[in-house]
């Protein structure tokens, strides 16, 4: 029997920590080293990294819970909190970066070990590039926007890597140590890029924002051939939303007046599951209603 996802996601949230920890770590040594502001925003970013991996398992805990009488939806969204929680540490954490990056422009100054400390940063961000693909295949594969996030911040937190890498073997090259700063406030700059997508793409599922047009056409097509056998004339007011793992999908399904109840209901549930074959974690609720009330305009989706 497969492992359901909710125990991959946690092993991948805890995997995140101790990921971090060991980055963050090489990275903290690296600045150590040489002195570089720009080594040092790296490991600040690093140090996020942690700290929003440790929310990741916090929110993957809360949002797995079942429904009670107080959240009868479930408490998915609690995903979506750790998500643009992760997102406001990422611009707290590139201000602090530009604080010193304004300091280390007024105040440039020779970098030390250059070779050890490179060396320590590109090995961490290699880490960084490995574990950032995992977690947004899997992230993806479970829709768990929580995970998504996270390896996106790590992603960006390559990227920037390469950037303050480039810079800092082009200042010691030329000996002009104001790159190292102006390296470092561009690694904040992305950051910021970065800490708004994650909030934004999170404020979306709070707002309840319908799913994508790819899987409104893929909801539309299961339930027009999962009804074209039977009675019904045509379904409309399709309505979706997405929290977390969770998409809930309701819309009005329109049957002959002497249709039974007991045939209507079949073929809801007929309906129902074909949706949850194609959308596993799908909540689904179908509104029956007479031939008059059909609106012959809209979203029909029987063809």
């Amino acid at each position: 029997m497969s492992t359901s996802p909710a125990p991959r996601l946690m092993r991948l949230a805890i995997g995140s920590v101790a990921v971090g920890l060991g980055v963050l770590a090489l990275k903290a040594v690296a600045w150590q080293l040489t002195g570089s502001i720009a080594l040092m925003s790296d490991a600040l970013e690093s140090l996020v990294n942690v700290a929003t991996a440790l929310a990741v398992i916090v929110a993957l805990h809360v949002a797995h819970r079942p429904a009670d009488e107080n959240h009868p939806y479930g408490h998915h969204k609690a995903e979506f909190f750790s998500a643009v929680l992760e997102g406001v540490l990422i611009v707290i954490a590139a201000l602090l970066i530009l604080r010193e990056a304004y300091a280390g422009l007024m105040t440039p100054r020779a970098l030390d070990a250059p070779v050890t400390g490179l060396a320590l940063n590109a090995g961490a961000s290699l880490i960084n590039g490995a574990w950032a693909i995992i977690l947004i295949r899997h992230g993806r594969r479970h829709r768990s926007p929580a995970l998504v996030a996270d390896g996106k911040h790590l992603m960006t937190d390559v990227v920037s890597s390469a950037g303050v890498l480039v810079g800092f073997v082009l200042a010691f090259a030329s000996g002009w140590w104001w790159l190292d700063p102006v390296m470092a406030a561009l690694v904040a700059l992305n950051i910021l890029w970065s800490g708004w997508t994650v909030i934004k793409g999170s404020l979306s599922g709070l707002m309840d924002e319908a799913v994508s047009d790819e899987e409104m056409a893929t909801i539309r097509r299961v339930i027009s051939l999962a009804a074209s056998d039977d009675e019904a004339l045509e379904a409309h007011d399709l309505r979706t939303r997405h929290a977390g793992q969770v998409t809930f999908i309701d819309f009005h399904l329109v049957m002959p007046g002497e249709t039974t109840v007991e045939a209507a209901h079949t073929l809801c549930d007929r309906i129902e599951a074909a949706l949850m074959e194609t959308l596993p974690d799908a909540r689904v609720t179908i509104h029956v209603e007479p031939e008059h009330k059909a609106k012959h305009s809209g979203i029909v989706v029987l063809s």
